[in-house]
Formats: C-alpha cells, sequence, structure tokens
C-alpha cells in the first residue's frame, strides 16, 4: 500500500472529538508542572512518557485529573488553549470543536467569567494567527454526578457568561457506574439553548448505554460508540439517522476499551453504514496526533488517497460548522486531493 502519510500531513481536516487538557503536549504539560511544582506530573516531557503510559480506563482517568489539577489559573487556561491550537495548525487542522470541562476549572477556584475569557482570547487569537477555526462542546465529568451536571449546564446557558464560541454540550469520564438516563435534564436544557447534543457513550460499556445517550439525551454525535457493531438494530439506527460516530482508535487501545487495533471494529462500523469520523481524544497522552489517527484508520479500512479524503469530508458533515463554512472545508480537501494526484 502506498505511503500515506506525506498526503495525510497535508490534507485539510476537522476533528470533532479531541480534549482540551488531553491535547496538552509533553512541552505545554511540562510547562505547567513547571509551574505548580507541587504536583506529581513529571516537568521532564521524556519522563512524561512513562507517567502517560495506562494500565487501564481507570488509571488513565486517574492520570488525566493529575493534568487536570496543573490549570489553576486564567493565565494557565489561555496558555494550554493557545498552544493546542498551534499543534493543530500544525496537522492542518481547519476546524476543531474541543472538548472542555469548565467544572473542573470552576471547582479549583479560577473565577467563570475569567475562564471564559479566557478559552475566548485564545480562541480569537489562534484563528487571526493560524488560521485554525475553535469551537467548545462543554462536558459534564461523570464522574463528579449531578453538581458537576448542574453547574455545566448553568455554564453553558447562561447570558453573560456563555461563551461566544460554544456549540455543544457533552459527558465524559467512566461510564460503568455513571447511567446516562441521570443527565437528561441537564441535556434538556442545553438543548433548549440551541446547543447540540454530543455524550460518550458506548467506550467501556455495552451498546444500551449509546441507546440511552440517543433516547434520554438526544444525541447526534456519539463519542467512541465502540460496542455498537454489537447491536445490528442500533447500527442500522445510526445509520439511517446519520448519527456520526467519533471513533479514536489509539485512544481505545491505550485505555483497553479495545484488545488491540486489528481488532477496532471501526470496519464494522464502515460497513453497516455508519457515519464514522476519525479523531485523537486525548492525543499526547497516547503518543499520536490526528495524522496518525488517519493513517491508523487507512490501514484499517484499506484506504487510498481518495478514500481518506473522504473520511475526512465525514468529519466536515458531521461537525457543527455552519454551511458555508462546510463547503468551503469540503472544497478544500477535495482541491488539495486532485493537486496531490495530478502530481
Amino acid at each position: 500500500m502506498t505511503d500515506l502519510h506525506p498526503f495525510i500531513a497535508g490534507l485539510p481536516k476537522a476533528e470533532l472529538h479531541v480534549h482540551h487538557v488531553g491535547s496538552a503536549s509533553p512541552r505545554i504539560v511540562s510547562e505547567l508542572a513547571a509551574r505548580h511544582p507541587d504536583s506529581k506530573v513529571p516537568t521532564d516531557p521524556e519522563a512524561l512518557a512513562d507517567y502517560f503510559t495506562f494500565t487501564d480506563f481507570a488509571h488513565f482517568i486517574d492520570v488525566y485529573l493529575s493534568v487536570v489539577d496543573l490549570v489553576r489559573t486564567p493565565e494557565d487556561v489561555r496558555l494550554l488553549t493557545f498552544e493546542v491550537a498551534r499543534d493543530m495548525a500544525r496537522q492542518n487542522i481547519r476546524y476543531a470543536e474541543l472538548t472542555i470541562t469548565p467544572y473542573s476549572s470552576t471547582r479549583r477556584g479560577i473565577e467563570e467569567r475569567a475562564f471564559m475569557a479566557a478559552i475566548e482570547d485564545a480562541r480569537k487569537a489562534a484563528e487571526a494567527e493560524f488560521g485554525t477555526v475553535l469551537r467548545w462542546c462543554f462536558d459534564i465529568p461523570g464522574e463528579a454526578g449531578l453538581e458537576a451536571a448542574e453547574e455545566t449546564a448553568r455554564l453553558a446557558v447562561t447570558d453573560g457568561i456563555r461563551p461566544e464560541g460554544l456549540v455543544s454540550f457533552g459527558l465524559g469520564g467512566p461510564e460503568i457506574g455513571v447511567p446516562r438516563p441521570q443527565f437528561k435534564p441537564y441535556f434538556d436544557r442545553a438543548r433548549a439553548a440551541g446547543l447540540r447534543s454530543v455524550p460518550h457513550a458506548g467506550e467501556t460499556t455495552g451498546p444500551e448505554t449509546v441507546w440511552d445517550a440517543i433516547r434520554e439525551l438526544g444525541a447526534e454525535r456519539i463519542g467512541h460508540g465502540t460496542s455498537s457493531v454489537r447491536d445490528p438494530e442500533l447500527l442500522a439506527y445510526l445509520a439511517e439517522h446519520r448519527i456520526a460516530l467519533e471513533v479514536c482508535p489509539t485512544s481505545n487501545i491505550a485505555t483497553r476499551a479495545v484488545a488491540t487495533l486489528d481488532e477496532h471494529p471501526v470496519r464494522q462500523m464502515v460497513d453497516a453504514g455508519v457515519l464514522v469520523t476519525v479523531n485523537s481524544d486525548d492525543p499526547p497522552m497516547f503518543g499520536s496526533d490526528l495524522n496518525n489517527e488517519y493513517a491508523v484508520a487507512a490501514r484499517l479500512l484499506g484506504l487510498d488517497e481518495r478514500g481518506v479524503a473522504s473520511l475526512a469530508k465525514n468529519a466536515v458533515e458531521a461537525s457543527f460548522l455552519d454551511p458555508a463554512g462546510k463547503l468551503r472545508l469540503a472544497a478544500e480537501i477535495d482541491t488539495y486531493t486532485e493537486d496531490w494526484l495530478a502530481r
């Protein structure tokens, strides 16, 4: 098979499932750790590779939260957000919906308006400097319960607090022991305020969690959804209603949600006609990036350049970018692909 890495590197892309803190590169994490020396997070970027080796999903959550604890001031928030955008721009990511967990910051004492100002300042500066358009998904940390859900919903819907770049409302964290239906009132409020529903579901639990996300939370996209392939009726429903799955192959292996890449169910999803998008989730923590995830997906699906470009256009279709923006980005993908193949 042709080496697709050079093609993928230059391909204009959108990313829909990527976490704010989880996108902090070793360079960013080490700088934040140096600012807060009481943390157990290593300040040496090379030592972070060992620190980011996970035994299971619960261990991943513990490590993730230790990095969250490094973000303690509005200045930390601004640095993180702007530098994440810089790393995205290097990968030719033109548009990204970045999942942010404001509860993690406000409960650590960052004033809510200062937090919103920091992410918005970074968003606007990044678009001006790099051309990368950022939008926000505010997600509930499921392990923190209904108190976190109430706070996240309040921040997401209150005029004067809600940031301009906010487009969607999500639910992350562990699935086991955190049933989706309890969050329905908060998703109802967010959807009534015009936000789109994008909960995680079916990553470490079965397809019933995906059904709950659809029926109870009004999910328009599903984060991960790996267990959906166990239920043919669910796959057919996802395909018919164009409810996209946000697939993150390397993440699923790192957290042990899937045993090996060759066992990843992305082929079954595509064969069922489901709208599949490729994403990096928490890329530096998993030693990956979006370009690598496209290369992995291309191998698993047996794609050539046009197939990879089609996969990239899936993310544009499933995004919450405005219609004109979708047309522009899809056209940019087509032009790049045709120019590449004509060389």
